[in-house]
């Protein structure tokens, strides 16, 4: 099984090319990934093809109940609705917090990212005769935060590039569940 690419592996700031056709090598590189995000389910929503090394414009995620993942092929945002916000969670007992968003390339690292809370996208997925097939949708909630975040991974961009940017706190977690601001500089580049 492939592993994780962690930070500060150059490959994680690379953009990935368009993927053109579908063989045998893109369905193994597929197959890698599922294995990867599967076995990390419950620590991961999604995962991108360059954290396991592959500069591979593809990454998957899990939504809720789901066996096996979403695959998204050379995926694009065509619409947002609304601001970019900070996400809140709100719990069965009615708490709200801050949505603190995380990354397996920087373990134990959260932060708050402002994300669309609701986007149209496209993707292209293995249709039959091994053709690419394009598909849209909308999607809202943490299924849009979810593959904002991923989409960043194909282009290069972390999550900790957002955090920065807004001049915001990066968290680390210390096993306790509770977290800690993280003094460490986390991005030189």
């Amino acid at each position: 099984m492939k592993k994780l690419v962690l930070y500060p592996n150059r490959i994680l700031r690379e953009v990935t090319p368009e993927i053109t056709a579908v063989d045998e090598k893109l369905l193994k590189d597929i197959n890698d990934l599922r294995e990867v995000l599967l076995s990390k389910r419950g620590r991961a929503a999604g995962l991108a093809a360059p954290q396991i090394g592959l500069n591979r414009r593809f990454f998957g995620d899990i939504s809720q109940g789901k066996k096996d993942l979403n695959l998204y092929i050379n995926p694009k945002i065509l619409a947002t609705y609304g601001d970019k916000t900070r996400p809140i969670m709100t719990f069965d007992d009615g708490t709200k917090e801050p949505f603190m968003e995380g990354c397996l390339s920087f373990p134990d690292l959260f932060g708050i990212v402002k994300r669309y809370l609701k986007i149209e996208v496209s993707w292209d997925e293995v249709g039959k005769n091994l053709k690419l097939k394009t598909q849209t949708s909308k999607l809202e909630g943490i299924e849009a935060i979810v593959f904002q975040h991923e989409l960043d991974h194909l282009d290069g961009i972390l999550f900790v590039d957002h955090i920065l940017e807004e001049k915001g706190d990066l968290f680390k977690f210390d096993g306790k569940r509770q977290m800690k601001w993280a003094v460490e500089k986390v991005i030189e580049d």
